[in-house]
């Protein structure tokens, strides 16, 4: 998708309609709406990125959400406290509060980021 502001609700529409598609149960669903929203919106905001892709995969009991962008950010992604009168600053606290674990590494081709982040879900219907 394009890298801009635009883009980060049709993110999380896709992921929504791709989840609700392969049965995962609705609580995912919002978990991860809210995860690719914070890493989609850092890779739009911090990165000097044409385009940013979003992959999703089930990997036994979790789903596998990653954000790559194409690079040129000043810093790793990481979670950091701020002051409750700051702007922005919690997302990545919010991904680790909901995601099993997440990370990142270089994508490919070296010069891009991997965000990625595993959440816990369960089947709809059973």
């Amino acid at each position: 998708m394009p890298a801009l502001n635009t883009s980060v609700g049709k993110a999380r529409r896709r992921v929504v309609t791709m989840l609700r598609e392969w049965g995962v149960d609705s609580r995912c669903q919002a978990d991860a709406e809210l995860v690719v929203s914070e890493l989609f919106t850092n890779a739009v905001r911090h990165t000097d990125s044409v385009k940013i892709c979003c992959d999703l995969q089930i990997v036994g009991a979790r789903l596998r959400l990653e954000v790559t962008d194409q690079g040129c950010a000043e810093d790793e992604p990481r979670a950091k406290v701020t002051d409750c009168d700051e702007e922005g600053g919690r997302g990545l606290l919010l991904v680790g509060a909901l995601a099993d674990e997440w990370g990142v590494r270089p994508d490919e081709t070296g010069r891009g980021q991997v965000v990625w982040a595993y959440l816990s879900y369960g089947r709809n219907g059973g």
